[in-house]
């Protein structure tokens, strides 16, 4: 499969925007471990249709006036990271959830770690909001983008 990114630069830093043939398939973070996401990028074709329109709904979201994608996504894990990805989904733009409570929701209570480790290789940083996850007592936890990042996102979306 061939995949195409572009750079995006935005209040949070570079971010690469990666789709492949069905949907956008990762956002990756400037310093971002190269095993976290599957997709590579292999061409830099800015000038892509869903490209652009991911970029224009970033710059809508962290302009305040999006709180909701709308994209084909293409994400790429096992069975159990994309369940954990679309319960991540469902959380409203503006709350948070803790890993505990997504264990629950997908229907393995006792899964609260495997959540974490699914929440951590999220390929879809932003998109699908893996930074609207929280520890039990409140705290903010791990996130690719880093721990200021996460924060400064729960503050747009009047979380924090």
């Amino acid at each position: 499969m061939h995949y195409h990114f572009s750079i995006v630069t935005t209040p949070v830093g570079e971010l690469t925007l990666i789709v492949g043939e069905q949907g956008l398939a990762a956002v990756a973070w400037q310093n971002d471990r190269p095993a976290r996401i599957r997709a590579t990028q292999d061409r830099y074709t800015p000038e892509h249709p869903l490209l652009i329109e991911a970029t224009r709904q970033l710059s809508e979201y962290f302009a305040g006036t999006r709180q909701q994608f709308e994209l084909p996504l293409q994400p790429e894990g096992t069975q159990f990271q994309l369940q954990v990805w679309q319960a991540l989904s469902s959380i409203p733009y503006g709350e948070t959830r803790s890993y505990a409570q997504i264990a629950q929701q997908i229907g393995r209570p006792k899964a609260v770690r495997a959540v974490g480790a699914a929440n951590g290789r999220n390929p879809l940083s932003i998109i699908v909001p893996c930074h609207r996850v929280i520890g039990a007592n409140g705290k903010l936890t791990g996130f690719a983008g880093g721990i200021s990042v996460k924060a400064q996102l729960l503050a747009l979306e009047g979380s924090e």
